[in-house]
C-alpha cells in the first residue's frame, strides 16, 4: 500500500466546508435527539442534581478527546476520518490494515446505531403533536422484547410512530444525494433551528427557575460510581458528533486550521448547553416528574406545563426537525468511511464509486443509510448502550494511542495543530472510556468485546484469502 489512493479519493471530493459549516455539522449532529431523549435517563440512574454530574464529568472526558481528535484530524485530514488515522498511526503495511479493517467493521454497526437512535427518538417525539394519535400508536404499534440480562431487553417496535421515523430516514438519504455544495448550506440552515428548540426551552426553564428544584439531592444513588458510569454512557451519547468534521476531511477547506477549530467550539459549546438545558427543565418541574417520562416526550410536557397545548406541539414539531438535522448530518459523515476504505482496497471495491454528477460516494451512502433504516425499529435505550460499548474500543480508546504512535513513530510528520498539555488528555481520556466501558454492563461489555473479536477474525479470513499482511510473508517481512 502507499499514498497515492489517499491522495485520489482527497482530489475526487471537493473542498466545500469552511468553518462555519464545519462547526454547524457537528452541532447539528450533537443535539438532535440526544440532550432532550437522555434527561429522563439519566435521573433514572443519577437523581436530582446528581445528573449533573453525568453531564459535567462525560464534558471533562469529551473535551480532552476532543484534543486528540483535532491534533489527528489536522494532522491526517480526509474522507473517512478514524479510518485513515488508525491506518496511518499504527502502520499502512502492517497493524494498521487491522485496526482500519476493526474501525469500518465497528462503524458498520456502531454508527447506523447512532443515527437510528435519532429516527428513533423523533418517532417517540411524534406522540406529542395530538393526544388521538399518541392513543391510535400506543394501541397499532406491535412490540416485541427479547431479555438478554436481569436489567436489559431487547426491544423492537413496529407502528405508525415508528413508521414515521423510518420515512424521515428515506427522505435523508434522498436529501444526500446531492452535491456537496448544497449540503453545506443544508447544515447551516438546520443549525439555525437546533439552536432555536435549545434557547425556547432555556428561556421558558430559567424564567421560571426555582433552586430547590434544581439542586434537590435528597436521593442519593446506592452505588454513585455505578450510577455515574451510566449516566455518562446516556451523556456521551448525546455528545457524539462533536468530532463529525472528521469524516469530511476530504472535504475542508484549510483543513488545518477548520478542523481543531469546529471540534473545540462544538464540544465546549455542548457541555454548557446541555449542562444548561439539564437546569433549565429540572429547575422548572420536580425531576421525579421528568423521569417518569423516559418514553415519552419529556420536552413537549415541560411547555405543555408553562405554555399550553400550542406550545408542546410547535416544540414537538421543532423536535423532530432537530432529530432529522442530526441523522442527517450523521449519515453525512459516516457515508464516507466505507468509500474511503474501499479505494484502498479495505473494503468492497464497489462502494468505491463516485457518482458522475452529483460527486458524492452514492453507493456507501445507500449502504450506511440502509442499516439506519433498519435499526429505526430498534428500543432507543437498548441502541444507546450497543452503540456506546461497541465503539469505545475499537475507535476512542485505538485513537489515544495512534496520537502517541503517530508522535513517536513519525516524529517529522507535518502536525499543523498539536493538542495542549499533551500527554494529560490521552491519560484522562484512557481512563474515562475505560471506566464508562465498564460501566455498561455485561452484556454490552460482551458485546463490545465480541465485536472487536469477531472482527479481526473475519479480518485474518479475508487477509489469508487476499494474500496480505499478516500472511504474505516475503513483501511484509514477518
Amino acid at each position: 500500500m502507499n499514498a497515492e489512493p489517499l491522495a485520489a479519493s482527497r482530489e475526487l471530493l471537493a473542498r466545500h466546508f469552511g468553518f462555519w459549516q464545519a462547526t454547524a455539522i457537528n452541532i447539528t449532529q450533537i443535539v438532535g435527539a440526544g440532550v432532550f431523549a437522555t434527561i429522563p435517563l439519566i435521573l433514572g440512574v443519577l437523581p436530582g442534581a446528581y445528573a449533573l454530574l453525568a453531564w459535567l464529568v462525560a464534558g471533562v472526558l469529551i473535551f480532552f478527546d476532543s484534543l486528540i481528535w483535532g491534533e489527528l484530524g489536522a494532522a491526517l485530514p480526509s474522507a473517512g476520518g478514524s479510518y485513515h488515522i488508525l491506518l496511518e498511526s499504527y502502520g499502512r503495511s502492517r497493524w494498521g490494515r487491522l485496526m482500519a479493517f476493526l474501525f469500518v467493521w465497528q462503524i458498520l454497526i456502531s454508527g447506523p446505531l447512532e443515527i437510528g437512535s435519532g429516527l428513533v427518538a423523533a418517532a417517540q417525539f411524534s406522540t406529542g403533536i395530538d393526544a388521538d394519535y399518541k392513543a391510535f400508536d400506543e394501541r397499532t404499534t406491535a412490540k416485541f422484547e427479547l431479555a438478554i440480562s436481569e436489567k436489559h431487553k431487547l426491544g423492537v417496535a413496529i407502528g405508525p410512530s415508528r413508521l414515521f421515523g423510518f420515512a424521515l430516514g428515506v427522505l435523508i438519504i434522498a436529501l444526500l444525494y446531492r452535491r456537496i455544495a448544497t449540503l453545506g448550506q443544508l447544515s447551516v440552515i438546520f443549525l439555525v433551528g437546533v439552536l432555536g428548540v435549545l434557547a425556547w426551552v432555556l428561556l421558558e426553564g430559567f424564567t421560571r427557575f426555582d433552586p430547590m428544584l434544581a439542586f434537590d439531592s435528597s436521593t442519593r444513588p446506592e452505588r454513585l460510581d455505578l450510577a455515574l458510569g451510566a449516566g455518562m454512557g446516556y451523556a456521551i451519547y448525546s455528545y457524539l458528533g462533536y468530532y463529525n468534521v472528521c469524516y469530511l476531511g476530504g472535504e475542508v477547506r484549510d483543513p488545518a486550521r477548520t478542523i481543531p477549530r469546529s471540534i473545540l467550539v462544538s464540544s465546549i459549546s455542548v457541555v454548557v448547553l446541555f449542562t444548561l438545558v439539564q437546569l433549565a427543565i429540572t429547575g422548572a418541574m420536580p425531576w421525579q416528574d421528568a423521569e417518569k417520562l423516559k418514553d415519552e416526550n419529556l420536552t413537549a410536557e415541560f411547555m405543555e406545563r408553562n405554555r399550553g397545548h400550542w406550545a408542546a406541539v410547535l416544540v414537538t414539531v421543532m423536535l423532530i426537525g432537530s432529530c432529522f438535522a442530526s441523522a442527517f448530518a450523521g449519515t453525512l459523515g459516516y457515508s464516507r468511511v466505507p468509500f474511503a476504505a474501499a479505494r484502498e482496497g479495505h473494503f468492497f471495491a464497489w462502494f468505491a464509486a463516485v457518482h458522475p454528477e452529483h460527486q458524492i460516494p452514492h453507493r456507501s451512502l445507500l449502504l450506511i443509510g440502509g442499516m439506519i433504516l433498519f435499526w429505526s425499529f430498534f428500543s432507543l435505550e437498548t441502541i444507546i448502550t450497543a452503540l456506546i460499548a461497541t465503539r469505545i474500543l475499537e475507535q476512542f480508546v485505538a485513537q489515544v494511542f495512534a496520537v502517541i504512535l503517530l508522535r513517536n513513530l513519525q516524529p517529522e510528520r507535518p502536525r499543523p495543530w498539536r493538542m495542549w498539555l499533551y500527554p494529560l488528555p490521552c491519560a484522562v481520556a484512557v481512563a474515562g472510556w475505560a471506566f464508562v466501558y465498564l460501566n455498561t454492563g455485561l452484556p454490552f461489555i460482551l458485546i463490545g468485546a465480541g465485536t472487536l473479536l469477531a472482527g479481526a477474525l473475519v479480518f485474518l479470513v479475508w487477509a489469508w484469502r487476499s494474500r496480505t499482511w499478516p500472511f504474505d510473508a516475503k513483501r511484509y517481512r514477518l
